[in-house]
């Protein structure tokens, strides 16, 4: 089983960014992506300095380096932004619109099927893999038994051996997207001029409902789970049932000291007591999102 450092889904600044994968490339992850997933307005790295940055990483490390396309997509610059990612001709693409999908298939080059692309059976799959998909990140809301579930129809369909699972195991979890910007609403911007002020919450701005229960992390256009998601304990019925690759989230660099200890659940199989205040696995165990198993 490996572990992947997923890519960051906040607002950096440059300096941060460059300063927190060069600690990356020496962390236990065996996989790391990069690029900006959220919103192209966030420009403190243009999609030159992403690529430069990854085929700089790849040649430093024996790490694999994935680049990651934007969710959605709102302008024909933005697709420019996603074709010239799509045609690096290096680096494999993690592909988050479906869009990305047919640009890569296109090209008869391999790529990765990221957790925002709604893919939830069987059939789904054989159509991506037919487009040249290599690997699958399963949709953050899905559980442990759908996942197990459909793996033993994919074995039985002769189709288990030609791509990779990924599941999303700790970090705030993207839920949903819009082409309205919530972090500039709240602090009463409209959307052209947010004057990039989601960079002032490098953890996301936290929602609380009225009776003060934290419910969600405002991330610009992107909503995200309130408490941060955490399989830790579930690492071994993972590796049992074939999963292939447990994804870690960054919010800080605490993120590099968890695939440490995710790793280690595969030999010494810890109990980890999970925070009811901060932490949720309830997705994984078909239940309330925001409980904890």
């Amino acid at each position: 089983m490996k572990f992947s450092l997923g890519p960051s889904l906040f607002f950096w600044p440059k300096n941060q960014v460059e300063e927190f994968y060069q600690q990356a490339k020496h962390s236990d992850a065996d996989i790391i992506y990069l690029g900006e997933t959220v919103c192209s307005k966030r420009r403190e790295l243009k999609a030159k300095d992403w690529l430069a940055l990854a085929k700089s990483l790849a040649s430093e490390t024996n790490k694999q380096i994935v680049i990651s396309t934007m969710t959605l997509l709102e302008s024909p610059a933005e697709l420019q932004v996603m074709k010239r990612l799509c045609e690096n001709g290096e680096l494999l693409v993690e592909a988050n619109d479906l869009s990305a999908v047919q640009m890569m298939a296109e090209q008869k080059l391999p790529f990765v099927v990221g957790p925002a692309i709604n893919c939830y059976n069987l059939a789904t799959l054989k159509v991506l893999l037919k487009q040249g998909m290599m690997r699958w990140v399963m949709p953050v809301e899905l559980s442990g038994d759908w996942l197990k579930q459909l793996l033993i129809e994919a074995e039985q369909d002769n189709i288990r051996d030609k791509f990779e699972v990924e599941v999303f195991s700790w970090g705030y979890m993207p839920l949903a997207y819009s082409a309205r910007c919530f972090t500039a609403r709240s602090e009463n911007r409209p959307k052209d001029d947010c004057q990039y002020c989601c960079i002032n919450y490098p953890q996301g701005r936290r929602m609380n409902s009225r009776e003060g229960e934290r419910v969600f992390v405002l991330n610009g256009i992107q909503t995200m789970s309130g408490y941060q998601y955490n399989l830790i304990n579930e690492i071994p019925a993972m590796q049992q049932m074939g999963v292939d690759i447990a994804r870690i989230s960054p919010d800080s660099e605490q993120a590099l000291q968890k695939i440490t200890a995710f790793r280690a659940q595969l030999e010494q199989a810890k109990n980890y007591p999970l925070d009811g205040q901060e932490e949720c696995n309830g997705y994984w165990h078909k239940i309330a999102g925001m409980s904890v198993v």
